[in-house]
Formats: C-alpha cells, structure tokens, sequence
C-alpha cells in the first residue's frame, strides 16, 4: 500500500507539488497559521468562513475519556488517580511497569472529592490552551488546600495546569521569559519563538545542575516569575530559558513541560517517574501509621466493572468535527 492510499483509507488529507521550504519559512517566521487544503487553482473568499481555530476550542473535551477505565499493574500495589486530558500510552505504561494501577478519570472530574482513596494524583498532557480547563484548575486548586493530599505529577498540560491552580500564569510562547533580566520579549533570537517541538532539548535541571535531553511538543509555558512563595522552578530550556518544570518547596508535588517517558527516547527523565513512586511510597507509609487498615489497592469488584480504555472518545478526520460542532453553534444561534 502506499502512502496515499493510506491516507485515503484513513481518512487523512495530504497535499504534494507545494513548495515545502517556503511553508517552513513561513511558519517559522509567523507561527501557527490557520490554513486548509481545498482543490482547485482558484480562491473563493467565501470558504473563510469554513476555517476552524483549535485555539478558541476546548480541544481537552473531545480526547478525555468520558467516564472513569482501569488499568490493572500486577508488580505493585499503588493505585494512581489519573486525570485524562489526552493522555499517551506510554504514559499508562510507566506508571504501570513501575507497579501503579490506575484509574483514569475524565478532565473536569471532581478529583479533590476522591483523592484520599488514592496513593497518587496524575495529570496527563492534553491539546490546547491549558486556560480552557477552568473545571480542572478549581478541582486541582481544592485537591491542593486538603492537608496531607497524595502527591500529585503533572506532564506537559497537566504540568501547565498544576501551576494554574497554584496561582501562576501560562503563555503562548511566542513570548518566552527571558531569565537574565526577569522581562518578557518578543527576541527572534530564540529558539522557541512559537514553541518546542523536538527529540533533542536540553533542560537544566535546577536542583542539581544536570543537563537533560528531552522530548517535547507544546506551543504555551509556564511563566516562572508568577509561581507563588511556596513553588519553585524545576527545569529551565537550555535553549530559550522557558519554565521546564515546577515543584513545591514542602510537599511532593511536581510538574514537567517535556515528556519524561518518550516514545523511543530521548529516555534522559524518566527517572522522574521513580521519584514519583518513592513520594507516593512516603505518602502511603505516612497515611497507614495515620489510617490503621487504610488500602488503596483497588477492589476486585472496581477492577471488573470498569472499562480498560478510554471511554466514548470518538477520533476525529482532520477537523472535519469541529467543524460540524461549529456549523451546529452557528445554526442554533441563528
């Protein structure tokens, strides 16, 4: 089979015969662009309408499971409250080879209200601008103000979304914080212009001086200098000085703008998903001497009737269900 025969059958619109580098360039020097493949040589002005902006779009709502699954680990008993904002699979299978089962739950869940029936709170990555998750910030945000609350790992957005609730601010980083003067600049000189996308960046690691080689893909930051007293800077990009990760000062709660568990590598962090294990092997000590008989491991019964993937989540050709959804907003406003 070839290639366009596979897009065709999976439905996946390709374009040839264009001048690559010039759209390269062009996107380099402009940013994300909203753009379209339509057929013909001629422009028809009316088809303007039919652009869809995943920026004005709650995109997190459409790849989150819509209803709790399960995901048994048979060489540990810890048991991880997972946050699905769209999260990898390699994600479900760091936690569960180092011995976590999880139960994921949708992104606006009321997590604070069931958090003390876990060892650990995971946020996953997710599409978009992390302010459209308001429901997850405020949940996130009660979770924090509940003493002895398990310890809590962010990724990517749920890195973003972890700093949100703890007060700080996120941008689109075609401004990144510049560290030497504390400002933020539109410089083209850096390399993060209009975001990280890449196998090879090197992030400082701030509470031992190392340099780690990351993957990442994100197009907002964390802004540092909003972190309240009580958070820290983790990691900082090496490359432009963009916020990396976040960690509070007293309890074991982190987050990380790149991917320690990478597909195929770079595999320089994944010791952070270690470091997450021993905090929730802390926390689980702590709360036996303070909960005689307190479990967590989940019950047969939860393990059984729940579902072992994500619920309900319908994926999508090209935009074509955005735009469905957009066209059926505009009707009923009409």
């Amino acid at each position: 089979m070839s290639l366009g025969e596979w897009c065709a059958e999976q439905g996946v619109p390709a374009i040839s015969g264009v001048d690559t580098r010039a759209i390269v360039t062009y996107l380099r020097e402009q940013g994300s662009t909203l753009a379209r493949i339509t057929i013909g040589e001629e422009y028809d002005a009316d088809q303007d309408e039919a652009f869809v902006d995943p920026e004005q779009i709650n995109l997190v709502s459409k790849v989150s499971t819509k209803a709790p699954f399960h995901v048994s680990s048979g060489v540990g008993d810890f048991h991880v409250a997972l946050i699905d904002c769209g999260c990898k699979e390699n994600i479900l299978r760091s936690l569960v080879s180092r011995g976590a089962s999880i139960t994921a739950f949708p992104y606006d869940y009321p997590i604070q209200n069931i958090a003390h029936h876990f060892d650990g709170i995971f946020i996953s990555n997710g599409p978009g601008d992390p302010t459209h998750c308001q429901e997850t910030v405020y949940n996130l945000r009660k979770l924090m103000e509940i003493p002895q609350s398990p310890p809590i790992m962010g990724i990517c957005l749920g890195h973003q979304l972890l700093a949100l609730a703890a007060g700080a601010k996120t941008i689109k980083l075609k401004l990144v914080q510049d560290l030497h003067n504390g400002q933020l600049t539109h410089s083209p000189s850096y390399a993060a212009r209009y975001g990280n996308r890449a196998h090879n960046i090197p992030c400082g690691d701030l509470t031992t001086g190392r340099c780690l080689i990351t993957s990442q893909n994100h197009g907002y930051a964390v802004d540092a200098s909003t972190l309240p007293a009580d958070w820290k800077e983790y990691f900082v990009n090496l490359n432009d000085s963009s916020n990396e990760g976040i960690i509070h000062k007293y309890r074991s709660n982190f987050g990380t703008q790149f991917h320690p568990e990478a597909r195929g590598g770079p595999l320089d962090s994944a010791y952070l998903f270690d470091s997450y294990i021993d905090s929730m092997q802390k926390h689980k000590r702590s709360q036996v001497v303070a909960q005689t008989g307190r479990d967590a491991r989940p019950s047969p019964l939860l393990v059984d009737i729940l579902a072992k993937g994500r619920v309900d989540v319908t994926p999508t050709t090209g935009m074509e269900n955005l735009l469905r959804e957009k066209n059926q907003m505009a009707a009923a406003a009409a």
